[in-house]
């Protein structure tokens, strides 16, 4: 086996800005879900929360779970494209 030098990452005031305005985000986010939960008990009332990035609201477990599939999705730069469900693309072109 072949041995390498170490690789060097150099951390620039661009990734320590962005990181900071993220952990701010998220502190945001926990803030008021704590806040929705201590005051939003009260007669049964349903909780929507408010996605800070988005700028959406999203009132059910299931769209808070697309969005953060979403969000992780931009994170890492994962762009998916759906497939077209046409019979062309299903089967080919079948010529007889």
């Amino acid at each position: 086996m072949l041995r390498r030098k170490p690789t060097r990452l150099e951390l620039k005031i661009d990734d320590t800005e962005e990181f900071e305005s993220v952990k701010k985000e998220l502190e945001a986010r926990k803030r008021q879900r704590e806040e929705a939960e201590s005051g939003g008990g009260v007669g049964g009332a349903s909780v929507i929360s408010v996605d800070i990035i988005g700028g959406g609201a999203s009132g059910s477990a299931s769209s808070s779970t697309a969005s953060r599939a979403e969000l992780i999705n931009e994170r890492i730069g994962y762009k998916p494209h759906p497939k077209p469900a046409t019979l062309p693309t299903l089967f080919g072109s079948l010529q007889f």
